[in-house]
């Protein structure tokens, strides 16, 4: 909701003066960018914010690994992001929330990820299954929030549905609270003496990570504008209407959330069937797929946007179920690789730099919310198939030399 709310009503004059800060914060904004329209500048903050939350995993990562354990870290970050939920509900503690949001998401995700692959012994070709499993359960929660916030806001406002997530959060945290007895015990994490050095083979499955890295930014960025900048082109370029009643844009993304949620047991099917018959593709090739499947969905809403009049929902419906079979040959992948190469003691740092390709290219794609504005929006949505397209094929023949360095890979 985040989007909309900004460039639909919180950016607009008589509303942007009542966020305490907010001036400082936008000269300082566009001091680099230069002056920036209510959209662009809602797509800019939206970058922003999603590049923060997603590099704060790498100092939530180390905090979890190095000093008070995982669980406590995800409680922390659990509260925060409550707080954060709940400022949301009112205009004057707007870029507060968000700093609560950035700092409690950065407790939370490279945390809570890493307590996955604590159930299975290294080398489990079970562990991909697991991280399938475990993003089917994060995007029932995708499917559930916008489709009840998203109703909220449009029925008391957004700041109602705003309020409800951080309820949502509290739930969460009690879940996790009264079920974390089964998770295995934590070792002790505060570290006496000198720190023992990698082995070889632990720089050598870092060094193959870090090379790995540029290829995750090359998905991402076409993924995070379905946070982004997709939302506004579904605002203005797709028919809504279904009789009488206009289909509410957060809905989209319960859709995209209900995609995978479909998908997973297929793919996951798909593979043991693959397996069985000994020609799984290996974790690298998968990632690979996943761009093309993705630039072959960011396709389809090049060709949607080519049509004279509003778009019909039947385009970006099956943008979602295409670009979610992407997601779902890249993003429980990319999580396998870095969590079963990471070095035990560096676990969730390094899920926290995997998690800060996230952040490099929510930085590009809020940039191009300048280009969204100044290019027809079939020509934006061919640059993003051209970016996840060309990353796939660079994969594809980078993957025997990264081999070499992620023997799992």
């Amino acid at each position: 909701m985040l989007v909309l709310y900004m460039a639909g009503e919180l950016l607009q004059p008589g509303k942007i003066e009542r966020v305490a800060g907010f001036g400082a914060f936008r000269a300082g904004l566009e001091a680099m960018t230069g002056p920036l329209s209510a959209e662009a500048l809602a797509a800019q903050i939206f970058g922003l914010y999603i590049a923060l939350v997603t590099l704060t995993p790498i100092a939530g990562g180390y905090i979890g690994d190095r000093l008070t354990g995982r669980r406590v870290a995800v409680t922390m970050g659990a509260l925060l992001m409550t707080a954060g939920h709940f400022a949301l509900a009112f205009d004057r503690t707007f870029l507060p929330a968000l700093l609560l949001l950035v700092l409690g998401v950065g407790l939370f995700k490279g945390n809570l990820t890493a307590q996955v692959k604590a159930l299975y012994a290294d080398g489990d070709r079970r562990q991909a299954d697991a991280y399938q499993i475990y993003l089917i359960a994060v995007n029932l929660g995708g499917v559930i929030a916008p489709l009840l916030t998203g109703t909220l806001a449009s029925a008391w406002g957004w700041h109602a549905g705003f309020a409800a997530a951080g309820i949502g959060m509290l739930v969460g945290l009690v879940t996790y609270l009264s079920g974390s007895r089964v998770l295995p015990p934590e070792r002790p994490r505060r570290i006496s003496g000198p720190r023992q050095p990698l082995s070889p083979e632990e720089r050598r499955h870092v060094t193959g990570l870090l090379l790995l890295w540029p290829f995750l930014i090359g998905f991402w960025i076409a993924q995070s504008q379905v946070w982004n900048l997709y939302n506004l082109w579904v605002r203005d370029h797709v028919d809504r209407m279904v009789g009488g009643f206009e289909v509410p844009v957060p809905w989209f993304a319960s859709l995209d959330s209900f995609a995978p949620v479909v998908l997973a047991p297929l793919v996951i099917g798909l593979w043991r069937w693959q397996a069985r018959l000994g020609k799984e593709p290996r974790l690298l090739t998968k990632m690979a797929l996943g761009c093309l499947f993705f630039a072959s969905g960011a396709a389809l809403l090049m060709a949607a946007s080519l049509s004279a009049d509003r778009a019909s929902m039947a385009w970006p419906v099956a943008f979602h179920f295409l670009s979610n079979l992407g997601w779902l040959f890249f993003v429980p992948v990319e999580t396998t690789v870095f969590a079963g190469e990471s070095p035990e003691r560096w676990r969730g740092t390094m899920l926290g730099v995997a998690s800060l390709s996230v952040s490099a290219a929510s930085l590009i794609s809020g940039r191009m919310g300048v280009l969204y504005e100044g290019v027809p929006p079939a020509q934006f949505w061919a640059v993003n198939a051209a970016i996840v397209g060309g990353t796939g094929l660079a994969l594809l023949v980078a993957a025997p030399l990264l081999r070499k360095r992620l023997a799992s890979a």
